[in-house]
């Protein structure tokens, strides 16, 4: 008998990032701010230092130690990974069983869907309202779905919008499945959960270096658990996920404090003039329908025959992502936020 795919894999459909040169990019909510002389020069001497005949420390210690320093975490209640992506695939291929429901709400992360589909769990969608999640929704959702694990992203992707706190811990609190929290985009805002781990059994929370702190080229995140959870997200890594590359340049970057809290609010500043622009054009450019509030290093604006203006940025050199009739666009350089609100200008009417 000839070997058959599993059914699960022939429906799987590929992420597409965007691969074209553009010379604006502001596609991929990457920082726009790169490392400067005296810090690359750390990282080459660090990396310099690492045994390339030798496997990296499998539980990335020190790297561990410093990202808790950082965001005073006990560094024991850390995994590292190649990035945020191959933690919410571990943890959805791990905590769920062949069939078993992961609730997710939409619009919101694409590779959570992604990822449950390939592990055969079936996934569950609150649709928000109005972009608004609901704590309330989210805590019926799952108990009329039987839902055994829960996953968002706080502050959103796409939408830029974030649940507060309190809500965040009443999802966790009154539901019976494990929630994790996305919080890729939580160094621009406030309200994180990230202290609470210890106090709750059912929570993870997911931090990435690839947004506020520009290291998107290295491929780091990390799982915030207690120690049950961490434990098993420990076995059941693949035992030498972070190389010793990354190892040595995330911990010479991360001992850089007021380095990388100045970036953070270089880009807030960024995305800060970013929205006035696009306030601005709002006033004078009936095509823009709705501009949301931004929590994040982008915008999420709602625009009248999106696609064509998408194509139209993309015919001026400027890369942004269209998703389903709306823009998000990342803050980028003075320059580059300039290009775009110009671009924009003439493409609106």
């Amino acid at each position: 008998m000839a070997y058959q795919i599993p059914e699960k894999l022939k429906k799987l459909q590929a992420y597409e990032p965007v691969t074209e040169v553009y010379k604006v990019r502001l596609d991929a909510n990457e920082s726009f701010i790169d490392l400067p002389d005296e810090i690359r020069k750390e990282v080459l001497e660090a990396i310099s230092q690492v045994e390339f005949n030798r496997y990296p420390d499998p539980e990335a210690k020190e790297l561990c130690q410093c990202f808790g320093e950082f965001f005073q975490v006990d560094s024991r209640l850390l995994t590292a990974g190649n990035g945020s992506d191959e933690l919410i695939s571990l943890i959805v291929q791990n905590f769920l069983e062949p069939g078993q429901t992961m609730l997710t709400v939409s619009p919101d992360f694409s590779m959570y869907g992604f990822y449950a589909q390939a592990a055969g769990a079936k996934v569950e969608i609150l649709d928000k309202q109005d972009m608004v999640l609901c704590a309330e929704d989210m805590i019926q959702k799952a108990r009329e779905t039987g839902a055994e694990l829960i996953i968002f992203s706080n502050p959103c992707n796409p939408t830029a919008l974030k649940l507060e706190r309190q809500d965040i811990l009443q999802i966790v609190a009154q539901t019976d499945a494990l929630v994790v929290v996305d919080e890729a985009y939580m160094d621009f805002s406030e309200g994180s959960v990230l202290d609470e781990i210890e106090n709750y059994g059912n929570l993870i929370v997911l931090r990435t270096c690839s947004k506020a702190f520009g290291m998107a080229a290295i491929r780091l995140g990390f799982a915030a658990a207690n120690e049950e959870i961490t434990r098993i997200l420990k076995a059941a890594k693949s035992p030498y996920n972070v190389n010793s590359l990354t190892q040595a340049a995330g911990c010479a970057v991360l001992k850089h404090r007021e380095y990388l809290q100045e970036c953070t609010e270089k880009i807030k500043e960024s995305v800060g003039e970013l929205y006035a622009g696009l306030k601005a054009l709002k006033e004078k450019k009936q095509q823009i329908r709705k501009l949301y509030p931004t929590s994040t290093n982008f915008v999420y604006v709602d625009i009248k025959a999106g696609e064509t203006v998408f194509e139209g940025l993309k015919k001026a050199g400027i890369s942004v992502r269209f998703m389903k009739g709306y823009l998000r666009i990342c803050a980028g350089s003075q320059r580059e936020n300039q290009e775009i609100l110009q671009s924009l200008e003439n493409l609106l009417q």
